[in-house]
């Protein structure tokens, strides 16, 4: 009996030496050092915040909503002016004739306002219509007799070179006048305030975008649209598609359309053409246009050509679908040209596939 005890006491002895001397083989001692194992905890991305406004004018997306009234500034386009500061920030540039063959630009702007705009140049009548239509606050420096007259009698807020030369508006000593004059953002505030003039937005314009989604390529393919102003090569505007940026690149006889302040090229997700009546009213060659009736258009965008039409929309002059519908435009600038209905469209508007 007591042999068998002995004899079980033995094996149990060995069986704990075997258990002991393998677990001390295989498993690493702990040292007092060695750090715990924490587990890292996963990361949770904040999803990106999408921007809750849209810019009225562009259609781009902004972060905090615009409430800046437009503001429509005169540019001179002699090739004198060029190249003009603050073109590249206008939302939408208006180009049309002033006298003879000579064109003019109104920039409007609003999601942003240069540091400084110009050369500024003289009203005419049509300019006003086109500011009272945006509700924007005008800026020019002269004015022929009927402007002269509508803005005497206030028909849209305003400030006018004539009246403010020296004081808002600055001499460049780079050119000679009548194209050297300027005015900086802080002064058009300024001029506003002077004249008493809310600069808050009343939301009167509303135009149609295309939503992220849309493909919006409509129409007959094209690469370049070329507009000719007479037979000056000065005012031969070309539009060139970048099928990398889908912009357009404005030049202007051959030259690159850049702004003087930045350096950049123009480029514009829109460029639209409106066929409209022309009169010449005096010696000096000023033109009446009109704004109201409606007439054929052509539409640029995402690298195709659209027919379309134009229509009066609440005092601003927009392309509109057989339908009377607005057309919709790429996100981002737009540049838009009146084309006397003499010659027309067809032939002062020249494509290339």
């Amino acid at each position: 009996m007591l042999v068998f005890k002995s004899k079980k006491l033995w094996i149990a002895f060995a069986f704990s030496a075997l258990v002991i001397g393998g677990c001390s083989k295989d498993t690493p001692k702990v040292k007092e050092d060695d750090e715990p194992i924490v587990e890292e905890e996963a990361v949770v991305e904040e999803p990106v915040q999408q921007p809750a406004f849209v810019a009225p004018l562009t259609g781009e997306a902004v972060q905090e909503e615009i409430t800046q009234r437009p503001i429509i500034v005169t540019i001179n386009n002699h090739p004198a002016a060029r190249p003009q500061s603050g073109l590249a920030a206008a939302d939408i540039t208006y180009e049309m004739l002033a006298e003879g063959n000579v064109t003019r630009f109104l920039a409007v702007y609003q999601s942003e306002l240069p540091e400084n705009i110009g050369p500024v140049r003289s009203a005419r009548s049509y300019f006003i219509d086109m500011a009272k239509g945006f509700d924007a606050f005008y800026v020019a420096h002269g004015y022929s007799p009927e402007a002269k007259t509508m803005l005497d009698h206030r028909i849209v807020d305003n400030i006018n070179g004539m009246a403010y030369d020296g004081i808002l508006f600055k001499r460049s000593n780079d050119r000679v006048a009548p194209h050297n004059s300027y005015i900086t953002s802080e002064n058009i505030l300024k001029g506003a305030e002077m004249v008493g003039a809310s600069m808050n937005y009343s939301e009167k314009v509303l135009q149609a975008f295309y939503e992220p989604d849309e493909r919006g390529k409509i129409g007959i393919e094209t690469s370049q649209v070329d507009i000719y102003y007479g037979n000056n090569e000065d005012f031969h505007n070309a539009y060139v598609y970048n099928h990398q940026t889908n912009h357009y690149e404005r030049q202007s006889a051959s030259v690159d359309t850049k702004d003087m302040l930045t350096g950049e090229t123009v480029s514009l997700a829109n460029v639209l053409f409106f066929e409209m009546d022309h009169q010449t009213i005096d010696d000096i060659g000023r033109q009446a246009i009109d704004l109201t009736s409606g007439g054929n258009a052509y539409v640029f965008q995402n690298g195709y050509l659209r027919e379309v039409k134009w229509a009066n929309v609440n005092g601003i002059p927009m392309a509109v679908e057989q339908t009377g519908d607005p057309v919709k435009l790429v996100p981002g600038k737009s540049w838009v040209h009146f084309v006397p209905s003499s010659p027309g469209l067809q032939a002062m508007v020249k494509t290339q596939p």
